[in-house]
């Protein structure tokens, strides 16, 4: 009797008008914006490889040690296509040197230059699901059962020796097999085309299962919202207005009163102004000591002989500068007269001595600030999303960007592996005794050899990364479709016909 009624729900379903406007809007929209989608990934892809060889280039082009321009590149993500999340919303170009600390705050973005395709490309594939699939959801399922109970088909149905646990099981089969064929379609489409212009890895296939598997999880909590609408009204008239109240209020209502209401709590200028209050008492105790060493020395004063002879330079720590704009405050010393030679010997001391201190401050500084940039915005961030995981599509945005990597936490890999990189370009320069070294402050011996330089690398955090960031997610989606289902079995059975 089951399959019985499974055929009949598939046939009913199949041969509808809104199964057909379904299938082809879904399409349309999936194809079109993939293309566009495509378009601007290979325009910022293109921008990432001007990007490293200007760079490269850059660094080649350093004369001494302390000149050097270290810029690393977060390259796209290929899956920002299906979800883009924070991958075009964050700075993707740090400065690495032993004087600074990359991080996620300071970074600076470079990509497409297109408006055109910049704005199109903000309606990902993810996006068009989380509209059309949770509408599309509702369609199939708002005159379920509402339906058949004012046509009286479903008082026949009920006379035969059916149980009613049947009747929801079948609809909602035959309901989720229809609705599977547009967006299994639909990916299919986009997947041909995306594998036609960027190449994938096993793993980027593995991450768009989950993506799919997530898509599937979706569509069927918003088909069960609506047959639990369905079972508990008598008309579909109503039971329509009440869908698409539903619709309105979960996918355009809540998550932007949400972004547009909730805000930091508290004072942020005076909670950063007490932060930067404790910054300043380290750099005060930094200046100290960086003046304390040119007493010792005799080498006191900036405008001191020794200061003009060798263009001695500090450090500005209080507002984070970009590294080119530092790097090209440092005066370039190309040669240096016979006269001041003498100073030499100082100079190498109090490289060797400032540029340690200078590395022992910023990680002081690095640890007061980045507590306080978690306090004020990254915890406020993280309340955020769970009030938004509030609504069936803020778990499902979050789920989906776990599965491509463009979630806080994939970005953040990148933020990540630059501090490591940053710690090998230090051990570098020990081990090389720059500091020490009259390359650290003058060309005109012996070029710095830059061939020997670790080289950055950055890949994004493999599969089993993104699974245990998007199971949470997936996990909440799956029990609200049980919860609701139990729901819609116990209504159901109590209800009259």
């Amino acid at each position: 009797m089951l399959k019985t009624l499974i055929r009949r729900e598939l046939l009913n379903n199949f041969m509808t008008f809104r199964f057909a406007a379904v299938l082809l809007i879904t399409l349309l929209l999936v194809v079109a914006n993939t293309v566009v989608l495509i378009q601007d990934y290979e325009q910022r892809l293109e921008s990432y490889n001007d990007a490293v060889r200007t760079h490269y280039q850059e660094l080649r082009a350093a004369k001494t040690y302390s000149t050097m321009a270290i810029l690393v590149d977060r390259a796209p993500n290929p899956l920002s296509i299906f979800n883009v999340g924070l991958d075009k919303r964050l700075g993707n170009l740090v400065g690495i040197y032993h004087g600074f600390m990359p991080t996620l705050w300071n970074a600076e973005m470079h990509g497409t230059d297109n408006p055109f395709i910049a704005f199109f490309s903000s309606i990902d594939i993810v996006f068009v699901f989380e509209v059309i699939l949770s509408l599309m959801g509702l369609i199939f399922a708002y005159d379920a059962i509402a339906g058949e109970r004012e046509r009286g088909t479903l008082r026949l149905v009920l006379a035969q020796p059916v149980r009613r646990v049947h009747i929801l099981v079948a609809k909602y089969i035959s309901a989720m097999a229809c609705l599977l064929v547009p967006l299994i379609l639909s990916l299919l489409f986009a997947l041909l085309l995306l594998t036609r212009s960027i190449p994938l890895s096993t793993a980027d296939f593995l991450r768009i299962a989950g993506i799919v598997f997530t898509s599937f999880a979706y569509l069927s909590l918003f088909y069960l919202i609506g047959l639990l609408i369905s079972v508990a009204t008598r008309r579909t008239g109503t039971a329509l207005m009440l869908a698409m109240f539903v619709w309105g209020f979960l996918i355009l209502v809540y998550p932007n009163l949400i972004r547009a209401t909730v805000n930091p709590g508290g004072d942020i200028q005076a909670r950063t102004k007490i932060v930067e209050n404790r910054i300043q008492q380290i750099l005060d105790e930094y200046e100290r000591e960086r003046q304390k060493f040119l007493e010792k020395e005799g080498i006191a004063g900036e405008a001191s002989e020794f200061s003009k002879a060798l263009g001695l330079h500090s450090y500005a720590f209080v507002h984070p500068v970009t590294l080119m704009s530092y790097v090209e405050n440092i005066s370039l010393i190309s040669e240096i007269h016979p006269e001041f030679e003498k100073y030499v010997p100082s100079g190498k001391r109090y490289y060797d001595f400032v540029e340690p201190l200078a590395m022992r401050t910023v990680e002081k500084t690095w640890h007061i600030r980045k507590q306080a940039l978690d306090e004020i915005y990254v915890r406020q961030a993280a309340t955020d999303r769970v009030l938004l995981k509030l609504s069936p599509v803020g778990v499902y945005d979050s789920a989906t960007q776990a599965w491509a990597g463009t979630d806080l936490e994939g970005v953040r890999d990148f933020f990540h592996a630059a501090r490591r990189y940053r710690k090998a370009v230090i051990d570098y320069l020990y081990a090389k005794e720059a500091f020490s070294s009259r390359e650290w402050f003058i060309a005109d011996k012996a070029a710095v050899d830059w061939s020997t330089l670790p080289q950055f690398t950055f890949e994004r955090s493999n599969v089993g990364t993104n699974a245990k960031r998007a199971l949470p997610d997936l996990f909440l989606l799956l029990i609200s479709n049980l919860v609701l289902f139990m729901a819609i079995v116990l209504i159901f059975i109590k209800s009259e016909v």
